[in-house]
């Protein structure tokens, strides 16, 4: 008997049968589908991080971590720039995934399961980086001190924590939502971030995220929530102001262009944010 294969079947093929299998699980739980969702513009922060270390950090940069490091999109490819990379992240899913290919690249499995407001590390880093909001899943602002304190005392004097956040804006009325597609072979997730809920007296976000999941042969999808701590640019100032030996070297927006500094105001909503320690 010849085995026959299953037709191949495109994403409008597919929207045209709609009978999607739903994934089980939050985002995070299907780290291959994250790392396609959020790694397929992963050059032009990649470019930006190597053209802030001569700019902004103090001496040579033979180190980095990552806090919320999920797949570790950018940390393997910066191994491969030749630096040692480490990072954590809760979803024990996600950091199995990392370290597996940091190992199929040749580079010790360096990223552990921990939490972003609590850890420790063996020897000081160069730099610390944390680029797509993640920072914002920090529900209070203890936890947020707590996480800024940690990732201080993971740096030397002079390294640098690159931080990019999308700011809540009071001048103009602020994106709430988003839709955008990544594929990898015969892989294609196309994604929306839309948003459910808006508090701002209780400084919180809610969206509601869907990501349609199609092979050649299966379209899956998932729903999730996800919620945001909100910050206003006074805020986030007022916030970065109670972390000693912290100090805003300089600010850009996620053109990533180095030559072009932003200034913040209250129309500001995105931003990355270079945090240099000066003692």
């Amino acid at each position: 008997m010849t085995n026959v294969p299953p037709p191949f079947r495109t994403p409008e093929m597919w929207k045209l049968i709609d009978m999607p299998e739903k994934l089980v699980g939050s985002l995070y739980d299907h780290p291959l589908y994250y790392d396609l969702v959020f790694g397929s513009d992963w050059k032009a922060e990649f470019d930006f991080l190597k053209r802030c270390f001569p700019k902004h950090i103090d001496g040579d940069t033979k180190s980095v971590f990552e806090p919320a490091c999920g797949t570790g999109r950018l940390l393997y490819r910066l191994a491969q720039h030749g630096l040692n990379v480490a990072g954590l992240d809760l979803n024990g899913a996600a950091i199995e995934f990392c370290n597996k290919r940091l190992e199929r690249k040749g580079f010790s499995p360096s990223t552990f399961v921990g939490d972003m407001t609590d850890f420790q590390l063996a020897e000081p880093v160069d730099v610390a980086f944390n680029m797509i909001n993640s920072f914002r899943h920090l529900a209070s602002e203890e936890m947020a001190v707590d996480h800024f304190r940690c990732v201080r005392d993971a740096l030397r004097i002079g390294g640098i924590y690159v931080l990019g956040l999308h700011l809540l804006p009071t001048a103009v009325a602020p994106v709430e939502n988003e839709s955008w597609s990544a594929q990898r072979g015969n892989l294609c997730v196309n994604t929306t971030l839309a948003l459910e809920s808006r508090d701002p007296p209780n400084r919180s976000e809610k969206y509601s995220m869907t990501m349609d999941v199609y092979t050649p042969t299966q379209h899956s999808r998932l729903d999730d929530v996800i919620d945001f701590r909100t910050y206003t640019r006074p805020e986030m100032l007022e916030l970065l102001g109670k972390i000693d030996s912290f100090e805003i070297e300089e600010k850009y927006d996620f053109g990533y262009n180095i030559d072009r500094p932003v200034e913040l105001d209250d129309a500001t909503e995105d931003i990355v944010f270079i945090l240099k320690r000066t003692s």
